[in-house]
């Protein structure tokens, strides 16, 4: 597990840039938090780190597939509440696909995770632009930042 802190959204994509460097084929990243607590800036980050097109809130869409040398499929299931909803995502075929899967509102799928996956929990702290991000799972728990 790594805790970091960072100050500004700036400071949580850059982050987020460097994390993805310990990425590979077929990981999966479930994101917890409140709304607004910056799961999305992170997802930024890590899209901008593989080198794929600008991330999102893929929120209306569901899921949003950024292109890249190794895909990176970002899920909102915020909606989701149900196993057909979520079959109905096409999540259980990329899990399959060895795309890198970012999930925001993990909570609502907690029996689909995968139990390998890295988890990501992202917390408003009491200045408003401070984020608490705790990684758990993650290949490099002490990855340079």
């Amino acid at each position: 597990m790594s805790e970091h802190i960072t100050h500004s959204r700036e400071e949580t994509v850059s982050l987020a840039e460097k994390f993805s460097k310990t990425l590979k084929k077929g990981d999966v990243i479930a994101f917890f938090g409140d709304l607004g607590a910056g799961k999305t800036a992170f997802v930024s980050g890590i899209s901008k780190g593989l080198g794929c097109r600008d991330a999102y809130s893929p929120t209306f869409a569901i899921v949003n597939d950024y292109g890249g040398e190794i895909p990176l499929i970002h899920f909102d299931m915020y909606r989701i509440s149900t196993w057909a909803d979520l079959e109905s995502t096409g999540y259980f075929d990329y899990l399959e696909s060895g795309s890198i899967i970012c999930i925001e509102w993990s909570e609502n799928i907690l029996n689909a995770l995968p139990d390998d996956c890295i988890k990501i929990d992202v917390k408003k702290l009491e200045n408003e632009n401070d984020r608490k991000i705790v990684i758990t799972g993650a290949r490099d728990e002490n990855f340079s930042h």
